[in-house]
């Protein structure tokens, strides 16, 4: 049992991990492995040089398993929130996770979303037709789901949904905790 299920492991997915696992909260990735990320090309991320879609993952995933994230490769077929403390993931190969919180990263794809009953609205990139609607800070119409990146509306380019990771977890971190959560690493001398 975790305590967060990220679904999706692309930019916003592996970020999201990356500073959940970082604070000690125990996460779990599912991933269908189907991610647009894995057919870019990328010149626009601050802080790579000239880098695939593929490799960009690779590392955003090394990042994240280096403080604990577990990354299982699954397609999730079913979020149930059973009205309660918890959530159960089911996915398409029969298996079950449960977690208090779930973020849901999966890119352009809505039909997870929509089969829950999130909240949609028409989405503002180009090719993009719909995203969960959220408050802002990652929050959806249900208290236990949260979602990331390309999926909650923000920009595809892989350094604005990497961010959006990012925030949301912080988001999440800090009403875990009931408190503020800030992240700085010091260079050491």
């Amino acid at each position: 049992m975790a305590e967060v299920i990220v679904i999706g492991a692309g930019p916003a997915g592996s970020s999201a991990a990356l500073f959940l696992a970082k604070a000690g909260k125990e996460t779990l990735v599912l991933d269908s492995n189907a991610s647009m990320t894995k057919r870019a090309w990328i010149e626009n991320h601050y802080g790579a040089k000239d880098i695939t879609g593929p490799d960009l993952l690779k590392i955003g995933r090394e990042q994240a398993e280096k403080f604990g994230a577990k990354f299982i490769e699954e397609k999730v077929t079913v979020v149930d929130t059973n009205g309660g403390e918890r959530v159960t993931v089911k996915t398409e190969s029969g298996r079950s996770y449960e977690a208090s919180h779930i973020i849901l990263a999966t890119g352009a794809v809505t039909e997870l979303a929509s089969s829950i009953g999130l909240t949609l609205q028409e989405g503002r990139e180009p090719r993009i037709k719909t995203v969960i609607e959220t408050d802002g800070a990652g929050r959806t119409s249900n208290p236990r789901i949260w979602a990331a990146g390309t999926i909650a509306g923000v920009s595809v380019h892989t350094i604005i949904t990497a961010g959006d990771g990012a925030k949301v977890a912080i988001e999440l971190i800090s009403e875990l905790n009931g408190e503020r959560y800030v992240d700085h690493d010091i260079l050491k001398s």
